[in-house]
């Protein structure tokens, strides 16, 4: 199964998502890396990298990340791990929600990937 790691500026946003899209898919692994190691607000390589071996498979892990330099953080971490990690270019709610229900079921990294970029389009309004 695909694993997913969170990361976010807000250790609370990090975790607030992996909550949230734990109630669409509880078997999905959702591993938070938000925030920096003190609680403050940031990025840290360090956990990134920590979150990413935690929720590592064969399948691989999908990053979604807030803000650009989330991103930057993340790309660094990735560096330093053994296994295929993807950056997903999608929102960080919406693309978790669907991430989380496509992994879950067993698709594989790229469908995972696809659908998170499809995840733009989901529209707020009726």
């Amino acid at each position: 199964m695909v694993g997913i790691v969170i990361v976010s500026h807000s250790r609370k946003l990090a975790e607030g998502v992996v909550e949230l899209a734990a109630q669409m898919a509880p078997d999905a692994v959702l591993i938070p890396a938000g925030g920096l190691p003190d609680g403050g607000l940031g990025t840290s390589e360090q956990l990134i990298e920590e979150a990413i071996n935690k929720a590592m498979s064969p399948d691989g892990v999908v990053i979604l990340a807030d803000l650009g330099s989330a991103i930057m953080s993340a790309e660094i971490a990735i560096e330093n791990c053994e296994g295929i990690v993807r950056i997903g270019d999608g929102p960080i709610v919406e693309g978790a929600m669907v991430a989380a229900v496509q992994a879950s079921v067993g698709m594989d990294l790229d469908t995972v990937l696809e659908t998170i970029k499809q995840a733009r389009n989901i529209p707020k309004e009726p």
